[in-house]
């Protein structure tokens, strides 16, 4: 029951106060010595007693992260949810962390930003559980501009700029702005006497003219025109002075422009020459592939009469064998046959011996019986077109 919100408390955004806490830190604070002593029954006007015995502030602090009484008493306002006139009018920085907790976006601005006027130091408990020395001032920029205060995630609020767009609030104006008015008011008037002062001055120069005043002027006339002489003088010798020195300009500039161009025609000599160095590579390696190209021509060439030397000589090798064979069976023949068959055969012989030599005589005319079977192949077609024979 001593956990529980009031039935009576309003939700804030939507949900529980309570839950603006988060689930950690709140089991924490519920677990704690005074949240159990000195925050149990507290109302609205007892509460005001309590945050005015608080010296520090804080979120946790230590190795269990244990709350401080600050964030104990920022839980049971969330708890209670006291009235707004009571937060604004007797409580401070607790008031000012609630408001920032629970408020609207023109409630935050309206209620915290005037809050920057105040210089009073403050006792802050960091969470390595030592004190340091903060001001209020701080506190509130820290709420209008962080995420994240006294180990809280504070809610998102709409920028400034924003709501003075929409209307919602005026531009912010400074506490020191009367002093800038005053100052730049007495600015104005001391310019405005300076002026006044000067116009007067001129006034009574110009009333009154005395011999004396005279005399002084004509006297500075002179001073003015001799000094215009000098002027003058000097401006000549000046003129001729830079006369010379833009001829030596002109001089140094004629310089760099013969340099530059006998620059010019040295890189083109040298191109040309390296132009005719490669071309003169081009044609030796020209001529040195046209070389290595007719070595080769000849290996060929030399290597084809070879095969067909070779051919040659084994066409006429076997056009031996077969000729020594022919002998050989007619000799056989001739040794097998009959008296009588031998009779027939020689008269046949004799008979056909023309034709053979007949035969053989055209067959040499028409060079069909070329050793080089080439050769011969070539006759035989020679002869099918009529042509004469290879020899």
């Amino acid at each position: 029951m001593a956990n529980r919100t009031d039935p009576a408390a309003k939700s804030i955004r939507g949900t529980n106060p309570q839950n603006l806490v988060e689930k950690i830190l709140r089991s924490k604070i519920y677990q704690n010595t005074y949240w159990k002593e000195q925050c149990f029954g507290l109302t609205a006007e007892t509460l005001v007693d309590k945050a005015m015995e608080l010296d520090h502030l804080g979120g946790t602090h230590g190795g269990n992260r244990k709350p401080t009484p600050f964030m104990c008493l920022v839980m049971k306002m969330l708890q209670i949810q006291p009235e707004k006139e009571i937060v604004i009018e007797y409580v401070r920085i607790l008031g000012a962390f609630y408001l920032r907790l629970t408020g609207t976006d023109v409630d935050v601005y309206r209620y915290l930003e005037p809050l920057y006027n105040d210089y009073r130091k403050l006792r802050q408990k960091l969470p390595e559980g030592k004190f340091s020395l903060t001001h209020v001032d701080e506190v509130i920029d820290e709420l209008l501009t962080k995420d994240y205060s006294c180990d809280i995630a504070l809610p998102r609020i709409k920028k400034r700029w924003t709501l003075e767009t929409l209307g919602s609030l005026e531009p912010r104006r400074s506490v020191l702005e009367d002093d800038f008015e005053e100052e730049e008011e007495k600015e104005e008037n001391d310019q405005l006497d300076g002026l006044e002062d000067e116009a007067h001055e001129k006034q009574d120069y110009y009333r009154g003219r005395s011999p004396a005043r005279e005399r002084d002027r004509d006297r500075r006339r002179d001073r003015d025109r001799y000094r215009e002489r000098d002027y003058d003088r000097d401006y000549d010798r000046d003129y001729d002075r830079e006369r010379g020195r833009g001829r030596d300009r002109d001089r140094d500039r004629e310089r760099d422009r013969d340099r530059d161009r006998d620059r010019d025609r040295d890189r083109d000599r040298d191109r040309d020459r390296y132009r005719l160095r490669d071309e003169k590579d081009y044609g030796r390696d020209r001529e040195r592939d046209r070389e290595w190209e007719g070595r080769e021509r000849e290996r060929r060439d030399r290597d084809r009469g070879r095969r067909r030397s070779h051919s040659r000589s084994r066409s006429r090798s076997r056009d031996r064998k077969d000729r020594e064979g022919g002998e050989h069976r007619k000799r056989h023949a001739r040794s097998s046959t009959s008296p009588r068959r031998r009779d027939g055969a020689e008269e046949n012989g004799t008979r056909e011996e023309p034709k053979k030599k007949k035969e053989r005589k055209e067959k040499k005319e028409d060079g069909t019986d070329h050793p080089d079977p080439e050769i011969a192949e070539a006759n035989r077609l020679r002869a099918s077109l009529g042509l004469k024979p290879l020899k």
